[in-house]
């Protein structure tokens, strides 16, 4: 199913997500890894996109799809999801990853984005009406005003190895 572009914004910043689990699971593959480096990316990433990305869900998606009794359960587990996520998040910003987090936040990061998006939107897309769909977009683009909506580069140790 095509994405309906009142959901377009955060699947945009999904896609910014995704491409960052690729760059570690790749960096993380290829052996030496520049801890330090992934940290400080993660913590920019967080800063500048993803904690106005989980506000939008939790203060506006997220609200909405629970007006859907058969959508509650996956609501549910994406906000626990988000909770282990910003516990990552933490541990970069105190820099206190090491490589096996790593891995385990790019995986989880990576399962939670497509659980998103093949799970959640693709629902409300087939229960919402056209007209909740552009009052839930109009809302939504409200909400992320404060992400950046510029690439956030490789520096340093991320920006070496296959991309």
């Amino acid at each position: 199913m095509l994405r309906d572009q009142n959901l377009i914004p955060l699947s945009h910043q999904h896609q910014r997500a995704l491409a960052l689990c690729v760059r570690i699971e790749r960096s993380l593959d290829a052996s030496k890894v520049d801890v330090h480096a992934w940290q400080l990316e993660i913590e920019q990433h967080y800063l500048q996109d993803i904690q106005f990305h989980f506000a939008a869900e939790e203060q506006v998606l997220f609200p909405a799809a629970c007006r859907f009794p058969e959508l509650r359960s996956l609501v549910k587990e994406l906000l626990q999801e988000h909770e282990s996520l910003r516990g990552f998040f933490e541990r970069a910003t105190r820099r206190e990853m090491g490589r096996p987090e790593l891995g385990e936040f790019a995986k989880l990061l990576s399962s939670h984005i497509r659980k998103e998006e093949r799970q959640l939107f693709e629902a409300m897309q087939k229960l919402m009406t056209a007209g909740e769909m552009a009052d839930l977009g109009r809302q939504l683009e409200l909400s992320l005003q404060g992400a950046s909506q510029a690439c956030i580069l490789p520096q340093g140790g991320t920006a070496k190895g296959p991309i």
